[in-house]
């Protein structure tokens, strides 16, 4: 039987015309350089290709596009009105390209980036301004994100990849995390200049025992160290008071309001401004070793590594 429903006419949508892509960055350094020498010889020698080659690149570009881009004549080539266009475009996507080989290779080579560092308050003050400084000169489109935490604060961010780059006191490695070894300093005793302790050669933990201390916030290394070798042998420390930085420590000891331990390689302002000395600790726990701390699956981007290499490459004092 047959169908009642009328026949759709046929339809004929018209489709944008698919042109095969023409362009390729040798084809358009042939035009641009055959432009600007005036010459399909002298264009193919300056871009290194054979002569045979360039010119059957641009037959083929004018084929494909439907245009004419040179006027041939005995005297060499002249660019088309769509040549001129085609030249002027060419050069500016030839620069663009370029730069970008350009600013890939620095990516690469550890040039250009950003690196997120760690790092804790002796090492703000005693290495990073002189290695960040010289490390800004010789990488300029490095950016270095750097925020002061204490040690015991970092290695998760570094682990968790919210840090590229930790620089910690910590006496043991932790799973997870490479250590390199990077500087080392000396805690010493402060004291006021009129404290009994003031001439002493040297002190031992023992000394410190009746002392009250003007120590840094909870969580510390510095105090952490304290605090662990005095439990080792059984006593207590009289903490008078915590303070968030270095100079408040100094500050609180000048006053007379206690003693404190800090790297003496971090206080020199101080020591030569206010009226306070450094001790030796006769201790073992006073020498400390500052580590560089990465992830240790995976290695550290370009720029990451440039700045370790350039850090551990660091004169220090």
């Amino acid at each position: 039987m047959p169908s009642c429903k009328a026949a759709e006419p046929a339809t004929t949508q018209q489709q944008p015309t698919q042109v095969s892509e023409p362009f390729d960055l040798i084809t358009l350094r042939v035009v641009v350089a055959v432009a600007e020498c005036g010459s399909i010889s002298a264009g193919s020698d300056r871009v290194q290709l054979a002569l045979g080659a360039a010119s059957a690149r641009i037959s083929t570009l004018e084929a494909t596009l439907g245009v004419r881009i040179f006027e041939r004549s005995s005297r060499g080539v002249r660019a088309t009105p769509t040549g001129h266009l085609l030249v002027q475009r060419g050069r500016e996507l030839l620069a663009d390209a370029d730069r970008l080989a350009v600013d890939l290779f620095d990516v690469g080579q550890g040039l250009q980036g950003s690196v997120r560092v760690m790092a804790n308050t002796s090492a703000m003050l005693e290495v990073l301004p002189q290695g960040l400084d010289a490390f800004a000169r010789s990488f300029p489109l490095i950016r270095v994100e750097l925020e002061e935490r204490s040690s015991p604060d970092i290695p998760l961010p570094v682990l968790e990849g919210r840090a590229d780059l930790g620089i910690v006191d910590i006496a043991h490695p932790l799973q997870g995390l490479k250590f390199v070894d990077f500087f080392s300093d000396t805690l010493m005793l402060i004291v006021p200049r009129a404290h009994a302790l003031a001439t002493r050669n040297r002190v031992q933990l023992t000394d410190l025992l009746h002392e009250e201390l003007v120590c840094l916030t909870d969580g510390n290394a510095i105090s952490s160290r304290m605090l662990s070798a005095a439990a080792l042998v059984g006593h207590k420390l009289r903490i008078r008071m915590q303070m968030r930085s270095f100079d408040a420590v100094c500050r609180m000891v000048a006053g007379g309001l206690g003693v404190g331990v800090l790297p003496v390689e971090a206080i020199a302002p101080q020591l030569a401004h206010l009226p306070i000395v450094a001790v030796p600790l006769d201790e073992t726990w006073a020498h400390r070793t500052h580590r560089l701390v990465t992830r240790e699956s995976g290695a550290p981007s370009a720029a990451a590594q440039s700045l370790i290499e350039a850090l551990l490459a660091t004169p220090l004092r």
